[in-house]
């Protein structure tokens, strides 16, 4: 079942071992400016499949609307799935880097 969350939860989520925090966006929104720790897959596209199935994945795109989309995909799939209300445009944390950390 696909989950919403808040923004302020990221930090908490990126801390979590048991979590996987993933940017939706561009490989240069990612570049621009992303979670700290998030693995960048664009529009949910992973080269090597999506990673085990043991490990809650909390998406973020820009606003909210393609991780919700690609959150119930992955939710049909059998997947932990969490989806980030207001996307990455709503975080106000203070883990955003630049480049590829």
């Amino acid at each position: 079942m696909l989950e919403t969350v808040p923004a302020k939860l990221l930090d908490a989520y990126a801390q979590d071992e048991n979590a996987l925090v993933v940017d939706l966006r561009s490989s240069e929104e990612y570049q621009s400016g992303h979670m700290r720790g998030a693995v960048n897959a664009p529009m949910g596209q992973f080269a090597d499949g999506w990673p085990e199935r043991e490990r809650t994945i909390v998406l973020y795109c820009d606003r909210g609307a393609m991780s919700m989309a690609v959150g119930r995909r992955l939710s049909e799939q059998g997947y932990r799935v969490k989806s980030v209300v207001g996307g990455f445009h709503a975080y106000r944390g203070t883990q955003i880097v630049t480049g590829r950390e």
